[in-house]
């Protein structure tokens, strides 16, 4: 008989051991806090053919890589490791527009191998003569945002914005945001100039 209350005993003990047990599991990954800047923007009036504002943080400068143009420039941002590299290219003529357009659209499906979504947005500012499509591309890929711009006639400019390091769109994403206000900031401000 004391065999038996001592098995129970135990059996009970060890029960309510079990039930006392915390829950663990494993933290989930964490990444940085980020501390976005004030937004504040100046106009970059350097190139003969346009104009535009950009933010105060970020750093403009002319292309140099391999197989750069004139008038190719950089607006990279040096806290979040991005860049926006932005072309320009003069149309001569409608079938080198239709190119030019050709062009933006495939370099910009080029990520479907990796979107989970391409959306395009039409762009019209009918009193500065800004026309264009902006691509919003969802997934693990290389550029999330790109965009062209043109007058129809004489001018085009296209925008790409790519970071310098292998994409996760959970940890960039609020940067991408962050970003996209001052590419938006840049498309609604744009002008062309008159030559």
């Amino acid at each position: 008989m004391k065999y038996l209350f001592f098995l129970l005993f135990i059996t009970l003990l060890g029960a309510a051991a079990c039930s006392n047990k915390p829950d663990y599991a494993p933290k989930p990954r964490g990444y940085f806090r980020l501390e976005f800047p004030e937004k504040e923007y100046q106009i970059f009036n350097k190139n003969p053919n346009y104009s535009f504002e950009y933010p105060k943080y970020a750093h403009m400068y002319l292309d140099s890589t391999d197989g750069y143009r004139p008038n190719w420039y950089n607006l990279t941002y040096p806290q979040f490791n991005a860049r926006l590299h932005i072309s320009y290219y003069p149309i001569n003529g409608l079938k080198d527009l239709n190119q030019l357009v050709e062009d933006s659209r495939k370099l910009a499906f080029k990520h479907t191998v990796k979107a989970t979504g391409i959306n395009e947005g039409v762009i019209t500012t009918k009193e500065n003569q800004v026309y264009g499509v902006y691509y919003t591309i969802d997934g693990n890929t290389a550029s999330s945002t790109q965009f062209f711009l043109t007058d129809s006639n004489n001018n085009f400019l296209r925008a790409a914005l790519y970071f310098n390091e292998k994409p996760q769109p959970d940890s960039i994403q609020p940067v991408v945001n962050f970003i996209k206000t001052d590419i938006d900031r840049m498309i609604k401000t744009f002008k062309w100039k008159k030559n």
